[in-house]
């Protein structure tokens, strides 16, 4: 995990007690990057029924989780899909990076791993390309997922979102907070 990466639990902190003061590691300079909404409740959730299952855990930032008990592989990765609204504009050839915190609460079959195939930067709305993706596999434990890529074009805000498929076997996954930061050119 790079410097910048390090100090999001202090950015985050920042985002969840608006009044406490910042001043470690440049962590408002973190918060400046930041172009969409971290909170885990910002999550939206595709192919499942019903509003997100959002559950108390201290072993990650904010000490909440968003719970999605995928019942089975589905016909495609994204028949169940987490997402999260990029809000701000992203300027053509901007670095971009995704980071967000995810773990497997039980896997297929008694599985302590699990591959989460797409975690990507993409349009939102169709055809839903990807400005990158990559791969991430998660365990039992808390994993900050980073992946890093830039803007082919100027987007307006709302353009964007994060995606991350989840149907890819019988699991429950826990996601925690996502950033998208915005490091300029």
């Amino acid at each position: 995990m790079n410097g910048k990466l390090a100090i999001l639990a202090v950015a985050a902190a920042a985002i969840a007690a608006p009044c406490a003061a910042v001043a470690q590691d440049g962590a408002d300079d973190i918060l400046k990057q930041i172009v969409n909404r971290p909170p885990v409740t910002a999550w939206h959730l595709d192919g499942v029924t019903g509003k997100p299952k959002v559950h108390d855990d201290p072993a990650v930032q904010y000490g909440k989780a968003v719970r999605v008990d995928v019942p089975g592989k589905g016909e495609n990765p994204w028949s169940i899909a987490a997402s999260n609204p990029i809000d701000k504009p992203v300027k053509a050839g901007d670095n971009l990076v995704l980071a967000f915190w995810a773990r497997l609460e039980k896997g297929e079959n008694g599985a302590t791993t699990a591959t989460l195939p797409y975690n990507a930067i993409q349009m939102a709305n169709a055809p839903y390309t990807a400005l990158f993706n990559a791969p991430a596999t998660i365990g039992p434990e808390w994993k900050m997922v980073e992946i890093k890529g830039k803007a082919d074009r100027n987007y307006a805000g709302g353009q964007l979102n994060v995606s991350i498929h989840l149907a890819t076997g019988k699991q429950v996954v826990d996601l925690g907070p996502v950033f998208v930061l915005d490091t300029g050119q």
